[in-house]
């Protein structure tokens, strides 16, 4: 009988996992070839190979492997159908590519072998730097162990399992960074788990550049030991599995299915859990608290309040109180005029708040009009701070716009003449990740890298030669897509057969059914038959398989989100033709809104629910967006009603019916993929601007608030549920974050953020509230400005929120693109967009952020400059150039508690400044005109809803965030003066640099390594 002999760990360092989208909606299967795997959220998955009959990395992370030696040979298996044998006779084995681990906090390997010989010593994987630091498993006869060697200093893990050659055994490895432990499973069953030192976790899983990395499954690194028998789906995951994941794993593939991962039974809960009687902050000091009536019209759930105003007890002056309300499932106790009671709870109280419901008639509320605009990019610069150093904005922006300048313009065109069969120009390079030859989604970079180059163009009237460059790569990228564009649908020699008619299309020749294969041997290239004005980066096939009920999937016969990529590159065809004129883009962008009209209205709406709801499939970016835009620019009330296609019917109004919905402020997303669907709701209100319905107005102010109130953290982010069992979608349940989010797989999709700036930025054109802009700010800094890596525009995919965490960064030299790493490439080029916007009648200005920035207004004659280093000081400076009489507005932030001074030309302002307020000065301003504001900083906390002693710490508008040395299992503790949390802290505000009992504090956006966000806050006994 074999036995495992030994698991050895040496120095390892691990590659940044790519992350992709799962919330538990639908059933898939355990050997389907995705990386949707036995309940697990995909977010924890690097890499799977399934090894059989391929060695593709069915995560489509793209991260193949090689087969090194004569073969591969794929046997047919009894268990697994088709497995992969290697030889140690033959030497051959697989390597994985060196990006496949990197800087991770934990990790996990499972894998299925079968010994073919007594051999000793075989080695199942190896990897790392070398033979003295790296982590292998090896099988032999003899007895074992596992064991952590950094250097000759080895930690050992004896066992002894009984392991019989020519029998399936299933193996798992568990690193847990944070618990300092390791573990060995076999067949679903806990060996042993032991400690390991902090400095062995801390080499395991973190990179050294110096060494290049190697990753052998079938080989030891230094080449003297080969495996000899079968192996199958061999995975890699980023997080530390559960007992219950990994005997989920051995059942499901042993069972060959897997149970439906959309059960929505909650995870292990692997965060410290507060009996109801631990003080809550400010809440333990409560001694009443408001009672509230709310009035609401027929059919429309009420919008509750989530503080209310509270006494405090030894005069204490807390915050207002969160109350957390129960969750209507649908409107029906809406449905008719008259009242009820609401009762709500108070986290760490026994009080119980109550709002009475007043349900009135029919009428409703007027939607507001279209009031603001933005300024164009080109009429605002970003400046030098006011002591003379770049901005945290300037650095960020430069670390795109040189990256972007040196970007090749052929390698974002590389998929696109692929589809079409067209030979590649000289030096054009394909891109990685989600943009290579087999990746589903590829072409999604290339929109995002059209509207870059459109705002970097915009944005750099600053330096004419790098102005230059862009418009040269906006004219080449623009020239290239006509040129493929109209070969769409048309013969490709004269006499020769076409189809135009896009509803027409058939399979490739020699197919019988659609299918996704964009394979070098499988891709169809026949674009005269893909009808006309058709453009992509792969084949119409995937469009058309959605409306026959293909599902999200790395197989042919799946899909990934075709309409989404489409959006990316129509929004940037938009973005081009309105910064530059350029016709040939406006027209790219008809003949594919053509294509797609045509296929979608002849659509049932049963069909259309079905496709829009399609956990990823479906999803649509925002296409009733940029197709209610291109209504706007072209008057054509084609795309106006095409836009109406892609209403998320059961999201906006529930069903087919439009019974509820958040159209009535019905919470229907809660539990869905964030990113999927926050772009769907900044496409209803730029359909509210075009259409003048209300129901898309109330559709995005509805969700804007229940998102900003239930759902969202400190730094702005949203998702991160750990129920479902996915990072990035919303918690099962609206204000449950630490219940059901802070989920161990990561958290805060920042493109998520990006989107919600997006939809805050636009509802405050109609509606002029300054608490949007609280928002904007809050996820501008927190979020947006503390993704880009220090030294490159690398930036971050999720940002991690428990404790010890460290943000990792990707794609420094814009060569292989997520989600994320596309949006990163617009938000980091059109960082003024919001400090200033004006009124419709060029009668009012409004100052919304403090940059250090000048405002050319030039519809007025005016200029203004900003100047402050904001937020290393408390103040801004305003100089007015020109003469006119305008309505400045100056933004009082939530923040701004201690005072809000305004001074004009050294004159103090008699104004009553609120937090979240303007003030309005009215007056014939004068050249040189000089206005001052003044609003003192102040520490104050930002606690979970539903676990207050949980908290943030802010200092003004800026996230502080503890910085760590090492991972951590609980919350840091910290203790403040519940009268004056100041009072416990010490630093430098002028430097943003703090200390909590020797711990040191500093701004989110300037934090690199490990870090605390939240924190577990207890207060100074009274």
């Amino acid at each position: 009988m074999n036995k495992i002999n030994k698991i050895g760990i040496k120095k390892v360092n691990f590659r940044k996992s790519l992350i992709i989208w799962f919330c538990g909606l639908y059933s898939i299967f355990a050997q389907s070839g995705d990386q949707i795997l036995d309940g697990i959220g995909e977010t924890g998955l690097i890499a799977r190979y399934v090894l059989d009959g391929d060695l593709k990395d069915w995560s489509r992370n793209n991260m193949h492997a090689e087969f090194n030696g004569s073969g591969p040979i794929f046997v047919k298996d009894s268990l697994f159908k088709k497995v992969i044998l290697l030889s140690d006779e033959d030497k051959n084995f697989i390597s994985l590519p060196m990006e496949v681990v990197n800087d991770v906090e934990s990790i996990s390997i499972t894998f299925w072998y079968n010994l073919h010989s007594m051999e000793p010593d075989q080695t199942l994987f190896d990897y790392g730097h070398n033979n003295k630091n790296h982590l292998f498993i090896s099988a032999s006869s003899s007895g074992g162990y596992s064991g952590i060697e950094i250097e000759g200093s080895t930690t050992h893990l004896p066992f002894s399992t009984e392991l019989g050659s020519n029998n399936w055994i299933n193996l798992a490895l568990v690193i847990n960074g944070p618990s300092k432990s390791m573990s060995t499973f076999i067949n679903g069953i806990l060996i042993k788990e032991i400690n390991v030192p902090n400095s062995s976790i801390s080499d395991l899983l973190f990179h050294n550049k110096r060494n290049p990395i190697k990753f052998f499954i079938g080989k030891s690194i230094n080449g003297d030991s080969f495996f000899n028998g079968k192996l199958h789906d061999f995975r890699i995951y980023r997080i530390p599995l559960k007992e219950d994941q990994v005997l989920k794993i051995y059942n499901n593939s042993t069972k060959q299915n897997s149970d439906n991962i959309g059960d929505k039974k909650k995870k292990v809960v692997n965060l410290p859990q507060f009996p109801s009687s631990h003080p809550q902050l400010y809440n333990q000091y409560l001694v009443s608290v408001n009672n509230v009536e709310v009035k609401t019209n027929v059919g429309n759930l009420p919008r509750l309040p989530r503080f209310l105003k509270g006494v405090y007890q030894n005069g204490i002056k807390g915050p207002d109180v969160r109350v957390l309300w129960p969750e209507e499932s649908d409107n029906s106790k809406v449905l008719k005029v008259g009242q009820y009671t609401i009762i709500g709870r108070i986290p760490g109280s026994s009080l119980i708040p109550k709002a009475t419901i007043i349900i009135d008639s029919l009428e409703t509320k007027n939607t507001p009009k279209f009031q603001l605009e933005p300024f164009k990019l080109s009429q605002v610069s970003m400046t030098s701070s006011s002591n003379g150093n770049k901005s945290k904005f300037i650095e960020n922006r430069s670390k795109f716009i040189d990256t972007l300048a040196l970007t090749n313009p052929d390698d974002f065109l590389y998929m696109f003449r692929d589809a079409f069969g067209q030979q590649q120009p000289n030096g054009a390079k394909p891109l990685g990740v989600w943009d290579s030859q087999e990746t589903k989604l590829r072409g999604h970079a290339t929109g995002h890298y059209l509207t870059a180059l459109a705002q970097a163009y915009a944005s750099t009237q600053y330096d004419k030669n790098l102005q230059s460059n862009f418009a040269q790569k906006m004219d080449y990228m623009i020239d290239s897509l006509y040129d493929l564009a109209v070969m769409s649908g048309n013969p490709k020699e004269a006499e020769s057969e076409f189809i135009s008619d896009p509803i027409k299309v058939k399979p490739a020749s020699g197919k019988s059914d659609f299918d996704s294969d964009l394979s070098k041997e499988g891709i169809r290239h026949d674009y005269w038959n893909w009808g006309t004005g058709f453009i992509s980066a792969y084949p119409p096939d995937q469009f058309i398989m959605l409306e026959h009920g293909a599902t999200y999937g790395g197989q042919k016969n799946q899909i990934w989100a075709p309409y989404y990529t489409l959006h990316k590159i129509l929004a940037g065809l938009l973005d081009i033709y309105e910064v530059s004129g350029n016709e040939k883009a406006l027209n790219i962008a008809r003949g594919m809104g053509n294509w797609v009209n045509a296929r979608l209205e002849q659509l049932p709406t049963d069909t259309l629910i079905s496709m829009w709801n399609r956990y990823i499939a479906g999803e649509f970016g925002g296409m009733n967006e940029v197709l209610a835009r291109m209504f706007r620019i072209t008057g054509d009330e084609k795309f106006l009603k095409t836009a109406i296609i892609f209403d998320n019917i059961q999201m906006f109004y529930g069903d087919a019916n439009h019974s509820h919905g958040l159209a009535k402020n019905v919470d229907t997303f809660k539990g869905l993929h964030a990113n999927q669907h926050i772009p769907q709701v900044m496409g209803a209100i730029e359909m509210y601007r075009n259409s003048n319905n209300p129901k898309y107005f109330n559709i995005a102010d509805n969700f804007w608030n229940r998102v900003t109130n239930d759902y969202m953290y400190s730094i702005g982010g949203v998702a991160g549920a750990r129920n479902p069992a996915n990072a990035e979608c919303f918690v099962g349940q609206p204000a449950t974050l630490y219940e059901n989010g802070f989920s161990e797989g990561g958290q805060n999709e920042t493109c998520a953020t990006y989107n919600l700036l997006k939809l805050t930025r636009y509802l405050y054109q109609f509606k002029k509230d300054p608490q949007l802009m609280d928002y904007y700010e809050r996820g501008l800094y927190n979020h947006i400005l503390a993704s880009v890596a220090e030294n490159s525009p690398a930036n971050t995919y999720h940002v991690p929120l428990r404790p010890g965490s460290i943000k990792s960064f990707g794609n420094p030299d814009m060569s292989g693109f997520t989600c994320c790493n596309g949006t990163a490439l617009e938000s980091s080029t059109k960082l003024q967009n919001t400090i200033y916007f004006k009124s419709l009648d060029n009668q009012s200005l409004f100052v919304n952020l403090f940059i250090p920035s000048i405002l050319e207004w030039s519809e007025r004659g005016i200029t203004v400059e900003q100047k402050t280093n904001f937020p290393n000081e408390d103040h801004t400076k305003l100089i007015i150039g020109g003469n006119g009489k305008f309505d400045l507005n100056l933004r009082v932030p939530a923040w701004a508690t201690n005072g809000y001074i305004v001074k004009v030309n050294g004159i103090e302002q008699n104004v009553e400044a609120h937090p979240t307020s303007y003030i309005t000065l009215s007056r014939n301003w004068k050249e040189g005109d000089i206005v001052d504001v003044s609003m003192p900083f102040g520490f104050h906390l930002e606690p979970v809803m539903d676990q207050q002693n949980i908290a943030s710490l802010f200092y003004g508008p800026i996230l502080l965030a503890a910085q760590e040395s090492e991972p951590q299992n609980d919350w840091r503790k910290i203790t403040l003066d519940p009268t004056d949390l100041g009072k416990s802290i010490k630093g430098d505000p002028r430097n943003l640099k703090f200390n909590i009992n020797g711990v040191e504090f500093l701004p989110f956006y300037e934090t690199y390594g490990r870090h605390s966000v939240y924190l577990d806050v207890s207060f100074e006994k009274m």
